[in-house]
């Protein structure tokens, strides 16, 4: 994972309740992240994680009591929030939401967050019973804690350690983790909707067989990711992919380069769409002639006989709408990138495409770019996908603006 977090201070607060086992797999996580991570823990969440196990974990000393002589100035309510980036409460009892919401001081932890700078964001992670969680007055306090501009992160639905099930479960940690990455990056695509095609199609022969390519998605989830990242509202429309469902965002599966289609025009004529990112590899043709059943190779000598039929050009069409969204493509070639390029931007008439070489970035970790526009091209040098994909998203939102 690259460093997304390198050089940000978080305050990681923690308050009573079972899901603090979910708080050392953040811990660890932040920290690979490069965030540097001081721990304060209230009295009630020491009876579920140990202070111990919270400074191995963040490599910092744990603040527990207001009134902690190894600060200085006895401050540490006011020296703890200076120079953090961010306060995360995680987990955050629904008596902690109480304290916040009425700007309560009478332990270390709330008297840091009524004392935090108000350039400092605050996120909160409920974790409570499901009766707790639907409690009008919990309610009434986290609706507070929003008016009050504090990011409420989830809560999830899901079985709960008291052994009933509903809405109160924490994020797990890996959600928390893309929370807090996104709280830090620029919301420039704040209010837009985008839609976004990724991973490869799969097109039948028999009910065992197709024809497919290597995309493995993994471009057209990092550009999904870091949309979402911006403040986007985004649906991925996704062929057969071996990556997990995202957070944060709704995923469609379609297998063929008509479903793809059907898909995406369904989209488009139910929510409006600012921006739609072609990035799926599509095929080009499909067998005309699939078989309902198992082809068997009865001899040597009797191979079948396949006939191909064009597929929708989904770009093309997407981008000949009477009302058409910022229509951005994808062209992955095996040579001649610049010449490609440039010739298919003009045939599908966008005003923006995305070049790379298929067989040098497909199923990889790492890409390159090359942005085909009006003026020409721009190259964006070697990277891992996710960082390409912040910096797509960065050109989109510019050109849209």
């Amino acid at each position: 994972m690259s460093k997304r977090l390198a050089g940000k201070k978080i305050v990681l607060g923690l308050t009573g309740g079972v899901a603090c086992y979910k708080i050392a797999e953040l811990t660890r996580a932040l920290g690979k992240a490069g965030a540097n991570v001081q721990v304060v823990m209230t009295q009630a969440a020491t009876q579920f994680i140990t202070p111990v196990t919270m400074q191995a974990l963040s490599g910092n000393t744990v603040y527990l009591d207001q009134w902690d002589a190894r600060v200085a100035n006895n401050m540490p309510h006011i020296d703890l929030s200076r120079d953090a980036d961010l306060i995360v409460i995680a987990p955050c009892s629904t008596d902690f939401i109480f304290k916040l919401a009425h700007g309560a001081c009478d332990d270390l932890l709330s008297t840091l967050c009524v004392a935090r700078p108000a350039s400092v964001p605050l996120l909160v992670a409920p974790a409570m019973n499901v009766e707790m969680w639907q409690n009008p007055a919990t309610q009434r306090n986290v609706a507070q804690l929003k008016s009050d501009g504090i990011q409420v992160l989830g809560p999830a639905a899901g079985d709960q350690a008291c052994g009933e099930t509903g809405m109160g479960r924490m994020l797990e940690a890996d959600q928390l983790l893309a929370e807090i990455i996104a709280s830090i990056e620029p919301k420039t695509l704040a209010g837009k909707r985008l839609l976004i095609t990724a991973g490869p199609t799969f097109e039948p022969i028999d009910p065992v067989r197709g024809i497919t390519n290597l995309s493995s998605g993994k471009m057209g989830y990092a550009i999904a990711q870091a949309a979402w990242e911006a403040g986007a509202d985004v649906t991925l429309i996704s062929g057969p992919t071996a990556l997990e469902a995202p957070y944060g965002f709704s995923r469609i599966q379609v297998q063929t380069a008509q479903q793809m289609y059907d898909a995406v025009m369904v989209q488009l004529s139910s929510n409006h769409s600012d921006v739609f990112i072609g990035v799926a590899a599509v095929a080009d043709w499909h067998v005309a002639n699939a078989s309902d059943q198992k082809i068997k190779k009865t001899c040597d000598t009797d191979r079948p006989q396949l006939q191909f039929a064009l597929n929708p050009d989904i770009l093309a069409n997407v981008a000949a709408l009477p009302v058409a969204p910022y229509c951005v493509g994808f062209a992955a070639e095996s040579e001649n990138l610049l010449q490609y390029g440039t010739a298919k931007r003009l045939k599908k008439n966008v005003p923006l495409l995305v070049g790379n070489i298929g067989h040098a970035t497909f199923g990889k970790d790492e890409n390159e770019l090359v942005l085909f526009d009006a003026n020409g091209h721009t190259h964006l040098p070697r990277a891992d996908k996710q960082t390409l994909a912040r910096q797509l998203i960065a050109e989109i939102a510019a050109r849209i603006q």
